[in-house]
C-alpha cells in the first residue's frame, strides 16, 4: 500500500469517526432538549405575585439574575407554578432566545433528567436566572453575600445551589425571560467556570476544525458527510425546537465553522488570567514561602527497617515518585514486604507533613476540583450501598472519612430511611450537614472519638480511608467499638497486587503519594478482621474497581511536565513563559486523553469480567459474642 493510499484509509477512518460521533452527539442534544419543560405563560387563571419595582416572586422565593437579564411577571408566576407542581426547590431558567452556540454547550453537559435523579452530579445552567426557595438562599448563605455580577457567577451559583437541593433542581424554557445577547469576551471566564479549561477547549475546536477540513479533501464521500453534519448541526438539534427560539439560528447554522474558528482564536488570544481563588491565597502564598523556605526533610521521619504490618525485615523499594498531584516539593518512596506483600510508604510523613501535604488539596486552593471529581461517583456511591441489600438494612450508618459527604448523599437514594452520619479530619464534614447530606458532623481522629460514640452505629463505612491513615488497626480497633453487635463495616481499599499498578509505575494513581500511607492486600486485611470478631460476608475486586488507571496517569504526567503556575507553593514566578507551557501542554495532552479513556473503558471491561481491578471492596459483619 503506497503512502497516499495509507493516508486516504486514515482519513476515511477519521471521517467515519467523525460522523459516528457528531451523530450521536446530534441525537443526545435533541433528546436533553426534548427533556426541558417549558414554561406555560398563559397558566391558570389565579392573583398575581405582588412585586416590587425590581420584579420579585412571590413570598417564599427568591430570583437572582444576571446583568442584563430581566424577567417579567408572567415569567414569574409559571416558574414558581412549575416549581411547585415539580417539587423543585431551584430552578435554571432558561431564555428562550438564547444563542444556538451557548444551548449546544449547555446541551452537552447538562442531562436534565438525569441530573434531576443524580444527586451528586454538578450543577449545570444557562447562568441567566435562577429561581430559589428562601430556605435554600437562607442555607446557602446567599442572605448575607452580594448577587453574582455575570454570567459566570450564576454558572458558578448553580453549581452551590445544586449541592443544596440534589434532588429537587430542575431546568426550563422560559419564553418570556429577556437576556442580553452573549459576550464573546467573556468566554474564557464561562468556560472555567464550567471546569473547562479554555486553551484546551480552544486548541481541540481548532484542532477538530482541520480535522474535519482534511478529511472533506483526503475521503470526500466520508469527509463531506461530516463536515456538512458539523455544519448544519445546530438546526438539526435547534429547528423546529419546542419553547427554544435561539436568535438567528440561520445566520448562527450557516457561519457556524467561521464563527466557531473566529471564537476558538479569540479565547486563545485572550490574556491568561488568574484563576478565581479561595479567600485568604495572600495569606497561603506567605504561610507556604515561609514553610518551604526551612526544606521539606524534616516532614519525615527516619526510615524503618521492617514491615509495619507484619514485622518481617527488609522491605524492597517499590517505587518512588514526586507529588505528582500538587507539585508539592519533596520525593516518596513507597516499599513492599517481601513476605505479606503490605506496601507502605517510607520514611512515613510526620504529622506535620501530613498537614503540609493535605493542605489545599480537599479544600481551599483545590477543593473546586476535588468537589468535581468526587461528584462525578455516583454509580461508584451507589454499588457500594447496594452491597449490604443482601445481609441487612441500615438505620444508622457512620462514613467515616466522609470528606464533603459525596457518599452520603448518594446513599440516601439507596437507604432513604437510613440516618447518616459523617466523620472527617476537614472543615467539609461541617458543609456537608449544611447541606443537608449528613445528619451529624463529627470532625477528628476516629479513634480518639470512638469511645464517645461506641455502640452507636450499625453500619460504619471507610472508602478510599484506610490508606490515608498512620495506623489502620487502629481505625480497625475503633469500628469494633463504634459497631453494635451484629453491625457491618463496610471498607475499600486500593489493591497493591493489581497488575496495573507494575506497568505505570508512579504514574499508577492509586499511589496517590504522599497521601496514602498503607496499601494492604485483601489477604491481610481479612485476617485482621477475622482476629477482631469479624466476619467477612462478601469480596470484591472487579464491582470495585475505579476506570481512572490511564486517565490518571496522563493527568499526573502532563502535572508533572508543567504544573499549575498559580500553585501558592509554587517556587517559581507565574510568568506568562509557564502559563503558555502548562497551556501547550494540557492542549497536546487532549488525544492523549482520548485514547486513554478508550483504554479504561477496555480494562473496566476486563475488571468486571475477571473480577479483577484496581480496588477492593469487603463487607464484614461484627459477630455477636
Amino acid at each position: 500500500m503506497t503512502r497516499a493510499h495509507r493516508s486516504g484509509h486514515r482519513a476515511r477512518w477519521a471521517a467515519a469517526a467523525a460522523v459516528t460521533a457528531l451523530g450521536a452527539g446530534t441525537l443526545r442534544a435533541r433528546r436533553r432538549l426534548a427533556a426541558l419543560p417549558v414554561l406555560d405563560l398563559a397558566g391558570p387563571p389565579g392573583p398575581a405575585p405582588s412585586q416590587d419595582p425590581a420584579g420579585s416572586p412571590p413570598l417564599g422565593w427568591q430570583l437572582i439574575t444576571a446583568p442584563g437579564v430581566v424577567a417579567d411577571e408572567a415569567t414569574l408566576r409559571a416558574a414558581v407554578a412549575h416549581a411547585t407542581r415539580a417539587g423543585l426547590q431551584v430552578v435554571d431558567l432558561i431564555p428562550a432566545h438564547l444563542d444556538a452556540e451557548s444551548v449546544l454547550g449547555l446541551l452537552r453537559l447538562l442531562d436534565p433528567a438525569a441530573h434531576r435523579a443524580d444527586r451528586c452530579a454538578p450543577g449545570h445552567g444557562a447562568g441567566h436566572a435562577l429561581l430559589v426557595t428562601d430556605e435554600i438562599h437562607r442555607r446557602a448563605g446567599l442572605d448575607t453575600g452580594a448577587p453574582p455580577q455575570s454570567v459566570a457567577g450564576l454558572i458558578r451559583l448553580v453549581r452551590t445551589l445544586k449541592e443544596y437541593a440534589p434532588d429537587a433542581t430542575g431546568w426550563a424554557v422560559a419564553p418570556g425571560l429577556r437576556a442580553p445577547h452573549p459576550d464573546p469576551a467573556r468566554r474564557a471566564e464561562e468556560l472555567r467556570t464550567r471546569g473547562l479549561p479554555p486553551a484546551l477547549m480552544s486548541a481541540a475546536q481548532l484542532a477538530g476544525l482541520a480535522l474535519l477540513a482534511k478529511c472533506a479533501l483526503s475521503a470526500p464521500r466520508w469527509g463531506m458527510t461530516a463536515a456538512a453534519l458539523y455544519w448544519l448541526q445546530p438546526a438539526a438539534v435547534l429547528s423546529p425546537a419546542r419553547g427554544l427560539r435561539p436568535a438567528g439560528l440561520a445566520r448562527a447554522t450557516a457561519a457556524r465553522p467561521l464563527r466557531s474558528a473566529t471564537t476558538a482564536l479569540r479565547t486563545l488570544a485572550t490574556p491568561s488570567a488568574e484563576p478565581p481563588r479561595p479567600a485568604g491565597t495572600a495569606a497561603r502564598y506567605a504561610a507556604y514561602t515561609a514553610e518551604l523556605a526551612a526544606g521539606t526533610d524534616r516532614f519525615f521521619e527516619p526510615r524503618r527497617a521492617d514491615c509495619p504490618w507484619c514485622a518481617a525485615p527488609d522491605p524492597v523499594v517499590r517505587v518512588r515518585m514526586p507529588d505528582l498531584l500538587q507539585a508539592k516539593p519533596g520525593r516518596f518512596t513507597l516499599e513492599e514486604c517481601r513476605h505479606c506483600g503490605h506496601v507502605f510508604q517510607n520514611p512515613r510523613l510526620t504529622p506535620e507533613g501530613l498537614d503540609f501535604y493535605y493542605r489545599d488539596f480537599y479544600e481551599g486552593f483545590g477543593g473546586e476540583g476535588a468537589s468535581l471529581v468526587l461528584g462525578r461517583m455516583t454509580a461508584t456511591y451507589r454499588d457500594r450501598a447496594e452491597l449490604l441489600r443482601p445481609f441487612t438494612t441500615p438505620r444508622a450508618w457512620l462514613d467515616v472519612g466522609t470528606a464533603a459527604g459525596h457518599f452520603c448523599n448518594a446513599a440516601r437514594g439507596v437507604w432513604p430511611d437510613t440516618r447518616f452520619d459523617g466523620l472527617d479530619m476537614g472543615e467539609g464534614v461541617h458543609e456537608a450537614a449544611r447541606r443537608g447530606w449528613i445528619t451529624t458532623a463529627y470532625q477528628g481522629q476516629f479513634p480518639e472519638l470512638a469511645d464517645r460514640l461506641a455502640g452507636r452505629y450499625d453500619t460504619v463505612s471507610m472508602h478510599h480511608y484506610l490508606e490515608h491513615t498512620r495506623d489502620p488497626r487502629a481505625e480497625l480497633d475503633a469500628a469494633v467499638k463504634v459497631l453494635a453487635p451484629g453491625g457491618h463495616l463496610l471498607i475499600e481499599l486500593p489493591d497493591p497486587e493489581a497488575r496495573i499498578a507494575r506497568l505505570l509505575g508512579p504514574h499508577w494513581l492509586p499511589w496517590f503519594q504522599p497521601q496514602h500511607q498503607h496499601l494492604m492486600p485483601a489477604g491481610n486485611l481479612k485476617q485482621d478482621l477475622e482476629a477482631r470478631g469479624f466476619t467477612v460476608l462478601a469480596e470484591q475486586h472487579g464491582p470495585a474497581h475505579q476506570s481512572n488507571d490511564f486517565l490518571g496517569a496522563v493527568a499526573l504526567t502532563a502535572n508533572r511536565l508543567a504544573p499549575d503556575p498559580f500553585a501558592p507553593w509554587a517556587t517559581i514566578p507565574a510568568t506568562r513563559t509557564r502559563r503558555a507551557a502548562r497551556s501547550a501542554v494540557q492542549a497536546m495532552a487532549v488525544p492523549c486523553y482520548a485514547a486513554a479513556l478508550g483504554l479504561d473503558h477496555l480494562r473496566t471491561a476486563v475488571a468486571r469480567a475477571t473480577d479483577g481491578g484496581n480496588a477492593y471492596r469487603l463487607l464484614a459483619r461484627k459477630e455477636l459474642g
